[in-house]
């Protein structure tokens, strides 16, 4: 089988190779990947960025779905021609997270998707819902079960909230959709006119560009009678972290997921005191969290918004895709044509 693997850090070195194909051991499932979705992790892991010290060489990539076709021993939970995604940490199934539950995330601690066969535990493995092709559910792990995490535990979303989304990636698009589920209503930034119209053709209820209106959270106040916004989806990090606090209404949450900016102005705490603002880091969540979502994208008909699809040769093209950070929505990797 092949795999796409790093042996040293940067796109351009990382490896198509043949290898083995694996044999299921003991409670073990053979799943046939169809496709593959990035998220920004995956970026800074193959260029050495998210962890330098990581083993190598190592396989890349969290999120994937595809056919079970073969099953060890002793496995109950499925059998072969089930169509499924691995979770993306294998230890966590459910409850809260601990340590020992973050070990086994895919594409890092454990050789990951961006490959034409994966070998996983049956535990760590859904059913993905019927509705879905196996490129959209590839988008799920990650940066759906991040959104469904943040927005339903995180903040308790419900009708009537208000919830402000920061761009239009993976995460962004998934908490709007989610959002609107649920009946909130939904504010967003980009850079991009064109962006924002796209996302309103999905539901966003209002759009600012923030190169425009850098000052985004005076925008909200005024979108909300001055009260702020119930939750902000912060995937910027440092460099829209004060914004975010700003946004936020009395007692609000501000749900930190990215890391994609920084910033040399200090973290203001006295409006986070006197707000009572909930900040509250989100990284990802369980099997239990991705299976209550996949009932919800069934019930609601939802489908994910694959942006650009990439052949699976051409996975460091599509790197350089998420690199240059155009898309709306998910990049994905079609394994199987």
């Amino acid at each position: 089988m092949k795999i796409w693997q790093i042996s040293s850090f940067g796109i351009d070195h990382l490896e198509l190779r043949d290898v083995p194909e694996s044999k299921p051991g003991a409670g073990q499932v053979l799943i046939r990947v169809h496709a593959v979705s990035l998220n920004y992790r995956d970026l800074l892991t193959v260029k050495g960025q998210y962890n330098p010290r990581m083993r190598l060489p190592a396989i890349p990539c969290s999120d994937g779905a595809g056919e079970i076709v073969e099953t060890g021993q002793g496995v109950s939970r499925f059998r072969a021609g089930d169509r499924v995604a691995g979770i993306f940490m294998q230890n966590w199934l459910d409850g809260r997270l601990t340590p020992e539950r973050s070990r086994g995330a895919l594409g890092g601690d454990i050789d990951g998707t961006l490959a034409e066969y994966v070998l996983l535990d049956e535990d760590g493995v859904v059913a993905i819902p019927g509705s879905l092709s196996y490129l959209e559910a590839a988008t799920l792990p990650c940066a759906g079960v991040t959104a469904w995490n943040a927005l339903v535990h995180a903040a308790r979303v419900k009708a009537g909230d208000v919830a402000v989304i920061q761009g239009t990636g993976g995460v962004s698009i998934f908490a709007l959709q989610f959002a609107k589920v649920h009946g909130a209503k939904v504010l967003g930034t980009s850079s991009s006119d064109e962006k924002l119209a796209r996302a309103q053709a999905l539901g966003l209820d209002a759009g600012v560009n923030y190169r425009q209106t850098p000052d985004w959270s005076a925008w909200v106040l005024d979108q909300t009678e001055k009260l702020g916004a119930d939750m902000v989806i912060e995937v910027g990090g440092a460099g829209t972290l004060n914004q975010s606090i700003k946004a936020v209404r009395m007692g609000g949450v501000v749900a930190q997921i990215g890391v994609l900016s920084q910033t040399e102005e200090p973290l203001r705490i006295a409006p986070i005191l006197h707000k009572q603002v909930q900040i509250k880091g989100i990284y990802v969540g369980s099997r239990a969290h991705f299976e209550e979502m996949n009932q919800a994208i069934g019930a609601n008909s939802l489908h994910p918004v694959v942006d650009k699809v990439f052949a699976f040769d051409q996975a460091p093209a599509a790197l350089r895709a998420m690199e240059g950070g155009s898309h709306f929505g998910k990049i994905v990797i079609q394994v199987v044509s």
